[in-house]
């Protein structure tokens, strides 16, 4: 643990006065509140879109950041806007894909200590700056009408095992979600199979939120079909 961050530990210890801690919630009240105007503003505006996850460490010449920016292409060329966290990598990619389709390329850029910056390829009315991740979250869930989980780590799986949720719980209209690279994803699903669904942690009909394809094609089929039988709404 680095001296910086037992230092930070040390002070979460120390005691506070009920006045100190209510002025540091009420801050952080209106600065969420902040937040979730600007989102809700812009995004109510935008159309239909759909979210694209994976990788910020994801290089230009990777076969992932082409295959995501084919995927961006071709879905701005059927209708759809792109949102992204706006970051690099996969998050690039995409941006880059729907600017050159020329199409909505929305960006949700979430401020850290050591990434990111914004990508080049957002529009400039469409970025939104965030402090935090769960009013950013929100914003994807709620203003997306498709969802594509591009190879990733953390920050992929946590929003991929989030919008399925919401999905399973109906605390969100169903919208298409695709997980793109078949064998990228191979080892997550036969554990969720293997472990998940065979303790009963999950029913089967669950396995049926998402897709599994390999190509930018499969991928923008899977959604428009979908919108063939489903209604497209919006989520709010």
């Amino acid at each position: 643990m680095e001296s910086e961050d037992i230092e930070k530990l040390k002070a979460s210890f120390q005691p506070k006065t009920w006045s100190e801690t209510i002025s540091v919630d009420t801050w952080e009240i209106f600065k969420v509140m902040s937040e979730m105007v600007e989102g809700f503003e812009k995004l109510s505006k935008i159309g239909p879109c759909v979210s694209i996850f994976g990788s910020a460490r994801t290089k230009g010449n990777e076969r992932y950041y082409k295959l995501t920016e084919e995927v961006a292409y071709l879905l701005t060329k059927a209708g759809f806007g792109i949102i992204t966290g706006g970051g690099p990598g996969i998050m690039e990619a995409a941006n880059k894909g729907a600017h050159f389709a020329g199409g909505k390329s929305v960006g949700l850029n979430i401020n850290l200590p050591f990434e990111q910056s914004p990508n080049p390829f957002i529009d400039r009315t469409s970025l939104i700056n965030f402090d935090f991740f769960y009013v950013r979250k929100t914003m994807f869930m709620r203003y997306s009408m498709g969802f594509i989980a591009m190879p990733g780590g953390f920050g992929t799986l946590d929003e991929l095992t989030e919008a399925i949720t919401l999905i399973q719980t109906h605390k969100l209209v169903r919208f298409p979600i695709v997980l793109v690279v078949k064998d990228y994803w191979q080892g997550l699903l036969d554990w969720i199979k293997a472990k998940v669904l065979a303790e009963h942690n999950i029913n089967p009909a669950d396995l049926e939120i998402f897709k599994v394809v390999d190509t930018a094609e499969e991928t923008v089929q899977y959604i428009t079909e979908f919108y063939k039988t489903y209604a497209l709404k919006p989520n709010f």
